[in-house]
């Protein structure tokens, strides 16, 4: 047996399918010259990027939410697979919101045919909720949208991931660059697990680009687009600050729980979430971080301007940031050497190797209704609609040590404290305190926890207290009138089902 190089070797070699080498570009043609090696992954256009990913009726393709309302990537390559004529998808966005409301026809048309998301919002929510799809939609935990992919049920067989700079081997991040969303927490785990993984850049920079949240090894293609997302509606929506008095009330409530605890020590850990009184809690907890001399070790999840506002001011020590809720918390990304990225996986995958959900002592959570087990609805209004995303509440709220759900006792006329909620998505169990702007209720498997807060002088009920208190106010809300169709499937962080949500009428 002889090789290229004229080598020779005993022909013995062949019957341990050993191949002679032949050149350095017979089986790895792309090394072949410079530009074969270092341009193979850039396509012309989208078109040309779909084509070549192989992607094929009734696969299945994945995106991020990191611009939430203001992204542009997942409706552009949809409209994009429905113009080529794919049919029968699978659609497995981390999120979907009130801008995808373009999918709505396309669903119809037949081009998606399944969805697995964490949640939805606006008239495709509305759409669904009323029966547009013929299968339910799986509804996951941001943890729990993980391990689904890890166990084999969801598997992605093209992720199309918008970044604001790539280099032409597919380095990407997204805290550089013109259209920003900070923390491509999400994308990164679709990078490490889809089978062809297509970047939307919407700046090509020189080699190497860096730091890179996605790296050249998981990619397979890039794309120049126009523009993948409007960094100016990150905050829109479920993300925003607050001035209103009952939240700002609800908020202090949040504080002095927080501040009675147990937990508040040098070194204890946080995440506040997205809701306005959730974001809001910062504002009342730094004089009292200040006042004893407290530092926090690190905050965890969505990182919100308020909690930058704090690590920058020496109060919270590391941030670990698995989406940047507004633009300065994206920025510091980008310029604060103890502000993190992490992938979900890392965050919340309860089936993970270390998740820091598991780590972290307070944590803050927002509800649209809550009932007499505890139990936390954060999907369906009080008309049945979807409405909302499970998130990483579920997640959160079994790893901490001290979960914290803040919500009015009554919304719009509506009653927050309610006998049963119509959804379940964060089994009571998990939960330890519900804060509202009449009163606080604890767990009563936290007894310990409910005699510090009554030691401190709180404002304490039982929750059964609270609910009818609730209905003193509203009356008895009539019930929610609900078909026998399923248009949605809660599925709890380990893959179980938790609870589902019937069809409304029209």
């Amino acid at each position: 047996m002889t090789n290229s190089t004229t080598r020779r070797f005993a022909d013995s070699l062949r019957e341990q399918a050993l191949e002679p080498f032949s050149g350095v570009a017979a089986r790895i043609a792309h090394v072949a010259t410079a530009e074969t090696r270092h341009e193979r992954k850039l396509c012309k256009n989208l078109e040309d990027a779909i084509r070549a990913s192989g992607l094929k009726d009734g696969m299945t393709i994945s995106f991020h939410h990191g611009f939430r309302e203001g992204d542009k990537t997942i409706n552009m390559v949809v409209a994009k697979l429905a113009e080529m004529g794919f049919r029968d998808l699978t659609l497995a966005p981390s999120s979907l919101l009130s801008c995808n409301t373009p999918l709505i026809e396309h669903i119809r048309a037949g081009v998606i045919r399944r969805i697995y998301t964490s949640g939805m919002r606006g008239k495709l929510a509305e759409a669904i909720s009323h029966g547009l799809m013929d299968e339910p939609v799986h509804i996951h935990s941001h943890g729990g949208r993980v391990h689904l992919m890890d166990r084999g049920e969801l598997q992605v067989d093209v992720a199309f991931l918008g970044v604001s700079t790539a280099d032409a081997f597919g380095n990407a991040n997204a805290v550089s660059g013109l259209s920003r969303c900070g923390s491509l927490g999400y994308a990164m785990v679709d990078a490490a697990r889809a089978k062809t993984v297509v970047l939307l850049a919407e700046t090509l920079v020189p080699y190497p680009n860096a730091p890179a949240s996605i790296r050249q090894d998981q990619v397979d293609l890039v794309v120049q687009v126009d523009q993948i997302g409007d960094p100016t509606k990150i905050s829109v929506g479920a993300v925003r600050m607050t001035s209103n008095p009952r939240e700002l009330l609800i908020s202090r409530f949040a504080a002095d729980v927080i501040e009675h605890s147990g937990y508040f020590e040098d070194g204890f850990s946080l995440q506040t979430g997205s809701g306005a009184s959730a974001t809001a809690v910062t504002r009342f907890l730094e004089t009292r971080m200040v006042k004893k001399g407290i530092k926090a070790g690190f905050a965890l999840g969505g990182i919100t301007g308020s909690i930058v506002d704090l690590h920058q001011k020496g109060l919270i020590a590391k941030l670990y940031d698995t989406q940047s809720f507004d633009a300065q918390a994206a920025e510091s990304l980008r310029v604060n050497p103890g502000h993190y990225e992490i992938s979900t996986n890392t965050y919340a995958n309860p089936t993970s190797k270390g998740a820091f959900s598991d780590w972290v002592n307070v944590v803050i959570l927002s509800a649209l209704e809550i009932d007499l087990d505890f139990n936390v609805n954060v999907i369906t209004g009080s008309d049945g609609v979807m409405r909302g995303a499970s998130g990483g509440h579920s997640d959160v709220a079994a790893g901490a040590n001290l979960p914290i759900v803040v919500a009015p006792l009554i919304r719009s006329r509506i009653p927050m404290v309610v006998e049963h909620v119509t959804t379940v998505v964060t089994p009571g169990e998990t939960i330890g305190v519900l804060v509202t702007d009449h009163g606080i209720a604890v767990n009563p498997n936290r007894p310990d926890l409910a005699a510090r807060l009554k030691e401190a002088g709180l404002p304490v009920f039982a929750i059964e207290e609270l609910y009818q208190r609730s209905l003193a106010l509203t009356g008895t809300p009539q019930p929610i009138k609900f078909l026998d169709k399923l248009v949605g499937v809660i599925r709890y962080r380990d893959g179980s089902v938790v609870d589902v949500v019937r069809q409304v009428p029209e």
